[in-house]
């Protein structure tokens, strides 16, 4: 049967490839470390989803952060620090999405049964296209090539504004808005959702909330798993996520969901946010 929906568009990293996101945190440590100024996991972590040259700029101008480079520099940071910062980030994110480049159990088919609806499937990311060089073919080789893919850098501006959503459904054709639907691991990526009009879907488990691999997380009692993952579908639910799914490997629970409110003429956002459980696994 044919959908309704006319797109969904995936974010990549902790939605459709990566477990846990530790690509960013691995390369920001890495060229943070480098400066003689750390920027811990928990600070890196709090602003993944954005774009990375935002994200750079929102780790130093946390108070703490600030007062740390002050003191290592004699200064405080500028602009030419951040495009220092950038120049050795974006080798370091490409060996490290390098490393990452593992689809997430069920992204593959989750994206598949999209397409046998007749629902075009696009994506965005935080990465620029230089970080997403291996990870594309790593990923179409494993059974995921969307069809359009709208990095960091190539709109005016990222991640919470909607301007990579929807060049993303200008590439598709994809139209109207209301009919379209935007998954996410990160907060961030539901506001941008939101704001561009979209269905929203959060991530819960596999993304930068959590932040563990896939093997520690599964290694975990059910319950632990769901004691971890509440504080994340809570922050889904304050930046006003439609549904939240445990996986990507459950979005159909979600699409189920999207479908049946447009049967009954409902818009994005007209509803508190749900949590649609799949099978424990």
């Amino acid at each position: 049967m044919m959908s309704d929906i006319v797109a969904v568009l995936f974010d990549w990293a902790g939605t459709m490839i990566d477990f846990g996101s530790r690509a960013p945190v691995m390369a920001m440590e890495q060229v943070f470390e480098k400066t003689g100024v750390p920027a811990d996991e928990t600070t890196i972590r709090r602003y993944m989803g954005m774009a990375k040259r935002e994200h750079v700029v929102s780790i130093l101008s946390e108070d703490a952060m600030a007062a740390r480079w002050q003191a290592a520099k004699g200064s405080a940071w500028s602009e030419a620090d951040v495009d220092a910062l950038m120049v050795d980030l974006e080798p370091a994110m490409a060996a490290s999405a390098a490393l990452c480049r593992e689809l997430i159990p069920g992204a593959a088919t989750a994206a598949s049964a999209l397409k046998h609806k007749g629902i075009k499937v696009g994506s965005t990311t935080g990465y620029t296209r230089t970080m997403m060089a291996d990870i594309i073919p790593a990923a179409a080789d494993q059974g995921y090539a969307p069809a359009a893919i709208v990095c960091a850098g190539e709109t005016a501006l990222g991640r919470p504004a909607p301007l990579m959503l929807w060049q993303a459904m200008a590439e598709l054709s994809a139209w109207p808005a209301g009919r379209c639907v935007a998954v996410d691991d990160a907060p961030v990526g539901i506001v941008a959702g939101r704001n561009a009009g979209l269905w929203t879907i959060g991530v819960a488990r596999s993304g930068n909330g959590v932040g563990m691999t896939y093997d520690d997380f599964m290694a975990l009692a059910v319950e632990e798993r769901a004691e971890r993952m509440a504080p994340v579908v809570d922050e889904f639910a304050a930046a006003g996520a439609d549904f939240v799914v445990e996986s990507v490997a459950d979005l159909c629970l979600a699409i189920r969901a999207i479908e049946e409110a447009l049967t009954k003429g409902d818009q994005p956002g007209a509803a508190a946010t749900r949590m649609l459980a799949g099978q424990p696994t």
